[in-house]
C-alpha cells in the first residue's frame, strides 16, 4: 500500500549505513542510589519506571564527555527481550551501557520518525542462549527498505495516528484499573457501603471462606492452541484447549515465582496450569466478592523460599477477614464487576487497534 504521488523502488539499506551504534558510558553499582537526581534505566526498567538513580553531577559530566543520545534518537534494548524501542525525548535520564543502545542517525537519508516504525518489524539475527543479545555487528548488518524522505514522512505520520490511539486506549484501561482497585479497597474496608446495609460484618478466616484445589497441568503438555476453553498461566489466559477442569467461576492465584499472589478471575469451564492454585468460594460466599476480598490481601507476608518465592494455602488460610451477609456481597460484587466488564470492553477495542497497527506496518513498510 502506497500513498498517491509516490512511485519507484525503495532502496535497500543497513542500519549501520545510517549511523554508528552508540551507548552511554558505563555506570557502576556504587555510583547508583535508590533516591537521587537523575533516573538510571537498566534493561529491567527500560521503558518503565526507573529503580536506580545517579547524581546530577555525574550525569552532566558523562553527558558532556561521552556518547549520549540526542532528542528524537531511538533507544533499543540489546539484551533480554531484544528490540524493544523507546524514543528519547530529551529528559534528564541515563541508560545502561551495552544493554541499551541507539543508532547515531543524522536524519540525512532516514528520518527517526520513520526509523522508529522500521525497528518494529525488522528481523535481527540474535546470538546467545537463554538470554539473547543483540550485538553491534548484528545491529549494523540488519537490512530494511526505505523510500524518499517525503514518503517516509507521510508513512510516519499515518502510523503515528494509530500509535497515539493505542496509547490513549492504554491510558483508559490503566485509569479504569486504578478505579477498580480503589473501589475494591474502599468496599472491602467498608469505607464505601450501600445505604440499605447496616449490619456488622463477620470476622472469619480465609479457610472458612474458601477452599483450594490444585492443578497438575504442565505447560509442556499444552502443545496446540485450539478448542473452546481457556487455560490460565502466571501471565493470564494462555491458550484455548479442548478440555476444562472447573465448571463454575473461580479465582486463580499464582503460587510461586516473582508473581506469587497475583490473582485472576477465571470464568467457568476453564483450567489453570500447575503454577496456579484454584480458589473456590465456600457456601454463602459470592465468587466475585471473594476475588475482591483476596485482592486486598498482601500475600508477600506469606512468601517463603529464598530462590523461588512460594505461597501456600495452609499459611494464608489463617488470614482474618471481614465478610458481610450474602445479599451485601452480591450487591458489592455486581457493582464492582461492571467496572471489570468495562475494562474487558476497552481491552477488546485495544486488541482491534493492535491488529490494525500490525496490518498497517506490513502494508506500508514491507
Amino acid at each position: 500500500m502506497r500513498f498517491p504521488g509516490f512511485e519507484g523502488e525503495w532502496e535497500k539499506k543497513k542500519l549501520g549505513e545510517i549511523g554508528e551504534v552508540r551507548m552511554c558510558r558505563r555506570i557502576f553499582n556504587d555510583e547508583t542510589s535508590l533516591i537521587d537526581d537523575v533516573p538510571f534505566f537498566k534493561i529491567g526498567s527500560f521503558g518503565k519506571e526507573a529503580d536506580a538513580f545517579i547524581s546530577k553531577e555525574l550525569f552532566l559530566d558523562y553527558k558532556k564527555r561521552f556518547s549520549f543520545p540526542r532528542k528524537g534518537d531511538i533507544l533499543i534494548s540489546a539484551a533480554g527481550t531484544i528490540g524493544r524501542t523507546v524514543v528519547y525525548n530529551g529528559e534528564d535520564a541515563y541508560f545502561q551501557d551495552s544493554n541499551i543502545v541507539w543508532i547515531d542517525n543524522d536524519n540525512t537519508s532516514i528520518i527517526n520518525d520513520f526509523l522508529y516504525y522500521v525497528l518494529q518489524i525488522v528481523k535481527y539475527n540474535t546470538e546467545g542462549g537463554t538470554i539473547q543479545r543483540l550485538y553491534n555487528n548484528t545491529l549494523r548488518s540488519t537490512e530494511f527498505n526505505a523510500p524518499s524522505i517525503p514518503e517516509q514522512r507521510k508513512i510516519a505520520l499515518a502510523l503515528s495516528h494509530i500509535y497515539k490511539r493505542i496509547q490513549a486506549q492504554n491510558k483508559i484501561i490503566e485509569e479504569l484499573e486504578l478505579l477498580k482497585n480503589l473501589l475494591i479497597k474502599k468496599s472491602i474496608n467498608r469505607e464505601l457501603r450501600f445505604s440499605e446495609f447496616t449490619d456488622d460484618w463477620n470476622t472469619m478466616t480465609l479457610g472458612e471462606v474458601c477452599e483450594k484445589q490444585a492443578s497438575n497441568i504442565s505447560a509442556n503438555k499444552i502443545e496446540v492452541n485450539f478448542g473452546d476453553y481457556a487455560i490460565y498461566g502466571a501471565s493470564g489466559e494462555l491458550k484455548k484447549v479442548d478440555f476444562y477442569e472447573v465448571e463454575n467461576d473461580y479465582i486463580g492465584i499464582v503460587k510461586d515465582g516473582a508473581g506469587a499472589g497475583r490473582l485472576f478471575y477465571c470464568e467457568g469451564r476453564s483450567s489453570v496450569l500447575g503454577t496456579l492454585d484454584i480458589i473456590k468460594p465456600n457456601k454463602n460466599v459470592d465468587t466475585y466478592f471473594l476475588y475482591c476480598l483476596l485482592s486486598c490481601i498482601d500475600f508477600s507476608k506469606y512468601s517463603s523460599g529464598s530462590t523461588i518465592p512460594h505461597i501456600y494455602f495452609k499459611d494464608y488460610a489463617n488470614e482474618k477477614v471481614k465478610v458481610p451477609a450474602t445479599g451485601e456481597q452480591i450487591k458489592i460484587a455486581n457493582f464492582l464487576s461492571t467496572i471489570d466488564q468495562k475494562i474487558q470492553t476497552e481491552k477488546a477495542i485495544q486488541e482491534r487497534f493492535e491488529t490494525q497497527k500490525k496490518v498497517l506496518l506490513l502494508q506500508l513498510l514491507v
